[in-house]
């Protein structure tokens, strides 16, 4: 009978067991790794949409739907007890809210402004049908007799300026062309000049105040807030401006990237601005857009001026 010795190394098999057994390990590692990059991935992807899509709905929103920003003055120069409230609307660029400017009108409405001021942009340079445009302000002077107008950059560079402000004018618009008119609301007497645009060498400053009284309260309406930088000792007590869009695309903490006529980071965007003893400057960021169609964190909008005498 034969006898068969087997020998089992067991260093060795111990040693292979452990070798597997890394082996398994880094797969696993691997594997978990990739998992973890896979996540992560999707995770940064998911994100990256839904960024996109708030951007987009915020640029929607700015873009087309407006508010009324609401801004008020005093002055000695008023009677104590007096109020006169203006509705500015400016840069409309020949934009449409709602059907046929139905919200504009709402709004125009539910203001019920003693004054309402047109400061210029109404159409844009490229304007060739002024249908839109022509109902809106019909429907605004049938609403409030006391609509004015000053011109701006975009209405001396269309080629129907001629048309367009005739088709102003026989919609009862008053057209303030470096001209002034008395004003009396309640117990408040004001001056209301306008100058035309100035970034187009249209203006005529000593004609728009020729028959101002400088004991009056005096605003003068000027499409480009840059004619502070061009006049000096404006004799107006409030001006009021459009032309920046108040950058149309703004950020938070920095504000408006660029403006026109000023270029980056400009000084004067929109709001409120001192430029002398109790005279202020005021720019309405507008309605509209130009070069590019899109606003944003800087809504479309109307500005609703009350002025009142100092108690």
């Amino acid at each position: 009978m034969k006898h068969v010795c087997v020998k089992i190394n067991v260093g060795t098999f111990e040693g292979d067991v452990d070798f597997m057994s890394n082996e398994f390990k880094q797969k696993k590692e691997k594997t978990s790794y990739f998992s973890k990059y896979i996540k992560n991935r999707r995770i940064l992807f998911i994100f990256g949409i839904l960024t996109i899509l708030g951007v987009a709905m915020k640029v929607y929103f700015d873009t087309n739907v407006f508010k009324v920003n609401r801004v008020s003055f005093q002055n000695n120069k008023l009677p104590s007890d007096s109020k006169l409230t203006i509705l500015q609307i400016s840069d409309l660029h020949n934009k449409v809210f709602g059907s046929n400017n139905e919200t504009v009108i709402d709004t125009v409405e539910q203001a019920n402004a003693d004054i309402i001021v047109l400061t210029g942009d109404l159409i844009d340079r490229g304007t060739d049908d002024l249908d839109y445009v022509f109902s809106l302000v019909e429907r605004i002077t049938a609403s409030n007799p006391y609509v004015f107008f000053v011109s701006g950059n975009h209405e001396w560079g269309n080629d129907l300026t001629e048309a367009f402000i005739e088709g102003l004018e026989q919609r009862n618009v008053t057209i303030l062309n470096n001209t002034s008119t008395e004003i009396t609301i309640g117990s408040a007497t004001i001056y209301l000049a306008g100058a035309n645009d100035v970034t187009t060498n249209h203006e005529n400053l000593n004609l728009a105040f020729e028959k101002v009284n400088q004991e009056s309260y005096t605003i003068l309406l000027s499409h480009s807030p840059s004619i502070l930088d061009k006049y000096k000792n404006i004799p107006a007590d409030l001006v009021l401006s459009g032309h920046t869009h108040g950058g149309q695309v703004r950020l938070p903490l920095i504000g408006a990237l660029v403006a026109p006529d000023q270029g980056f980071f400009p000084e004067l965007e929109k709001g409120t601005y001192e430029f002398g003893e109790n005279q202020f400057l005021y720019i309405d960021s507008g309605l509209g857009t130009t070069a590019a169609p899109i606003r944003f964190f800087n809504q479309s909008q109307v500005s609703l001026i009350e002025i009142s005498g100092e108690k």
